[in-house]
């Protein structure tokens, strides 16, 4: 199948050029600035993603492009162009005024291939400190801002293009047509990649790679497991056993409610409730990480244990997406959070691993999973954290404190689902605050936990805005939870945004 390039210099965006690219209905691959895979057959264009470096400064990456110059269509992004630029004779400079943010394109040359059907004036975001301040010989400019004069160039001779903004984001009004005139006009994609191109080809593979052999897999309830449960059970049939391991952690009501689900979609699903292992372990544990590794290391025990019952299994299936995988390490080497479904396997387990979903983002996910004819209801579920209410509680957890929290998450879902507002946001959960504040209920003076509500809009969780939610519903859901909630006399609402927050507050 035909795919983009896509070389990660360490950006916060690097992901969403991948989500555009995929829009197009083209695959892309996102690999080490330095791990270009010279000779692939696949291989239409190579894009080259923003950074955090300067290309002038000590330690700043600069491979050999010499494999893709003049072989491929070659699209260069902020730190990208600036590379393409200063590896050509070109200057680039901290010129003293930085640009981060709106900025608007007041020339436009529309008979670049690049920026056809796009005119000026037209919105784009800009992120950097430096600026390219004189091209190579053989460019040419093709738009500019008011404080920046080259803000897209070209080569005259070769299929290369730099732009200094991002199109990758929404910000940039004229993104998706930039990235599509690349993609499409100019590499020539055949726009193959698409859900059921996916579940035909995965099945297939599937089948391939896994024989007669049998798989078990480590359910959530949560999307991602799910549509990988539906679809190796369309490859491998009953070879499949799927463990659901209630950590204790889990919304109200959850373990009872999925496993119903999954045994109504067909799956073969053993249930083991081991909330008293996972609440003893927990005891006093405060360290965000450490909960994260107390929490997968108890699942992969309990886990083994039930697995071990199956005889001849050979293979561990896991709902791993992309930004499991990115955000666990990024290409600077500094982790973001550890997933709990990221990191390998105890050699004890002595089983292969089986990631059908490895290169999806959440969004291509749910396409995915209507594609297999998966309900709406469980294809529909917000995201939820593989360590379950456990990052959702700041400080040590209780089984009081996931009391609490159980309750407020379980008013508050309610109450997106009655207002209309469940399948307007990306994801909502509530989280309980390390400290009690004073408060009056009715005669008395109470000394209570304060919870935060969080709500957020996203397309893949890489980025995600607060959700701006009606406050005559925040005004109603904030009275249903303190008198409906025992332990609670205050409701907060967070509003900040990722970067540079996260969605979970741990």
């Amino acid at each position: 199948m035909q795919k983009i390039i896509i070389l990660d210099f360490g950006s916060q965006t690097t992901q969403l050029i991948g989500r555009r690219v995929r829009e197009t209905g083209t695959f892309c691959e996102i690999l080490p600035y330095d791990k270009f895979p010279a000779g692939d057959p696949d291989i239409i264009g190579v894009i080259l993603s923003g950074s955090p470096l300067s290309v002038y400064a000590e330690g700043s990456f600069h491979p050999d492009l010499s494999p893709i110059i003049g072989r491929y269509p070659l699209l260069g992004i902020c730190y990208g162009a600036q590379l393409l630029s200063y590896s050509h004779g070109g200057n680039v400079e901290s010129v003293g005024t930085r640009e981060y943010g709106r900025a608007t394109l007041r020339t436009i040359d529309s008979s670049s291939r690049l920026l056809r059907g796009i005119v000026a004036p037209t919105q784009v975001w800009m992120s950097h400190g430096d600026s390219i301040t004189r091209l190579p010989d053989g460019c040419r400019c093709i738009a500019s801002t008011d404080n920046v004069r080259y803000a897209a160039f070209e080569s005259e001779t070769l299929p290369v293009w730099g732009v200094q903004f991002h199109p990758e984001v929404e910000h940039t009004l004229e993104g998706r047509t930039l990235i599509r005139n690349f993609v499409v006009d100019i590499c020539g994609s055949r726009c193959e990649w698409t859900s059921g191109s996916f579940v035909d080809t995965t099945v297939e593979e599937l089948r391939a790679t896994l024989g007669q052999d049998k798989v078990v897999l480590g359910l959530s309830g949560g999307v991602d497991s799910t549509v990988t449960a539906v679809l190796l059970n369309k490859a491998i049939g009953d070879r499949l056993t799927c463990i659901f391991v209630n950590h204790g952690l889990l919304r109200k009501n959850e373990y009872e409610d999925v496993l119903a689900d999954y045994r109504c979609l067909g799956l073969n699903v053993v249930g083991v409730d081991a909330s008293q292992l996972f609440y003893s372990d927990l005891a006093g544990v405060e360290e965000p990480e450490r909960k994260r590794k107390i929490i997968g290391s108890d699942f992969i025990r309990v886990f083994d244990e039930e697995a071990s019952k199956i005889k001849d299994v050979k293979y561990l299936a896991q709902g791993t997406i992309y930004p499991d995988r990115i955000e666990s390490l990024n290409i600077t080497g500094k982790t973001i959070k550890s997933h709990h479904n990221v990191g390998g396997l105890p050699e004890r387990m002595n089983l292969k691993l089986c990631e059908p979903l490895k290169w999806l983002f959440k969004d291509e996910v749910r396409n995915v999973g209507r594609h297999l004819g998966i309900p709406a209801n469980l294809i529909g579920r917000h995201p939820f954290p593989g360590p379950g209410l456990a990052v959702r509680i700041m400080g040590a957890v209780t089984p009081e404190k996931v009391r609490i929290v159980q309750d407020v998450d379980d008013v508050f879902i309610r109450g997106l689902r009655e207002w209309g507002l469940y399948d307007k946001v990306w994801q909502a959960g509530a989280v309980l605050l390390r400290d009690r504040t004073v408060g009056v209920l009715g005669d008395e003076r109470s000394f209570e936990y304060a919870v935060a509500l969080r709500s957020v809009t996203s397309i893949d969780a890489m980025t995600a805005d607060w959700a701006r939610l009606p406050y005559d519903f925040l005004a109603y859901i904030s009275n249903e939870i303190i008198n409906k909630v025992r332990g609670v006399n205050r409701v907060c609402y967070d509003i900040s945004s990722k970067p540079p927050a996260t969605i979970e507050w741990e």
